[in-house]
């Protein structure tokens, strides 16, 4: 059980970790927010510790006395590959570190749909096939799945990857017909990569139940992920244009030479 559990969130201040930590607050004992800036506390369930994922000793410390941690922290968007590699990579080894030397429980590992963008939109993805990144963001992604795979088959860290699909309040355009994640189903997504048992490593995507969808759930259920929403109610709503060819890569216009070009 979680209720008697302390829990580390790092990137506390970032948008997908502000909507879910309300409801991962109520399953803890105590909620540990971390992240460069201030996070206000709003209950006395939770600390916030400001600390640099980049600094191995301070990730030790906040991570030390831990039962679990949901690594969200990192650049979530494309940049210079040296800024990603120093954040994305370098600091999800510090917390991967960390976390093995506290003996932590569980750790949740916040990676990205797009480390399978290269796919096209005529093919279902699933979670095992190998990865295609559309982006230096997107191999960054794909490596901190590396290393997760490492700490858990190498030293027995129990690590869930979540490939967080498109988190908005609500799909606007037609990729989001297919890759929109909900705040709701976000949330269940985390809440069940902690609440699963019996897991050395595990990775699903996390996205709504959406009819138009490209990537295989089965995964997701086994860990009691169930999403509830469908970017399909919205449809009637989004200016959806010309249909993409067969071939169009997932990953939009994340996937073009044009995307990555000004960090090169």
């Amino acid at each position: 059980m979680l209720g008697d559990q302390t829990w580390v969130l790092t990137g506390a201040a970032g948008r997908i970790a502000t909507s879910v930590r309300p409801a991962l607050a109520e399953q803890v004992a105590r909620l540990r927010l971390v992240d460069l800036v201030p996070v206000t506390p709003e209950h006395d369930r939770e600390e916030s510790v400001v600390a640099d994922l980049r600094d191995p000793v301070a990730m030790r410390e906040v991570i030390a006395g831990a039962d679990g941690v949901l690594h969200l922290g990192g650049l979530a968007d494309e940049a210079p590959f040296d800024h990603l590699s120093g954040i994305n990579i370098v600091g999800t080894f510090n917390v991967l570190e960390a976390a093995r030397r506290a003996g932590v429980a569980r750790c949740v590992y916040a990676s990205s749909n797009r480390v399978t963008g290269f796919y096209p939109v005529s093919k279902v993805v699933e979670p095992d096939m190998p990865t295609r990144p559309d982006s230096l963001y997107a191999v960054s992604k794909v490596a901190g799945e590396g290393l997760a795979s490492l700490y858990a088959d190498k030293f027995h860290l129990s690590v869930i990857a979540i490939r967080i699909a498109s988190f908005e309040e609500a799909p606007f355009d037609r990729r989001h017909l297919s890759t929109w994640l909900s705040p709701r189903d976000c949330q269940a997504a985390f809440l069940a990569a902690m609440r699963a048992t019996d897991v050395t490593y595990a990775v699903f995507y996390a996205v709504s139940a959406n009819t138009r969808g490209w990537w295989d759930l089965t995964p997701g259920y086994r860990l009691g992920f169930h999403p509830v929403d469908n970017a399909e109610d919205y449809a009637g709503k989004i200016e959806l244009g010309p249909e993409p060819s067969p071939e169009y890569p997932q990953g939009g216009t994340n996937a073009s030479p044009e995307r990555t070009l000004p960090y090169l």
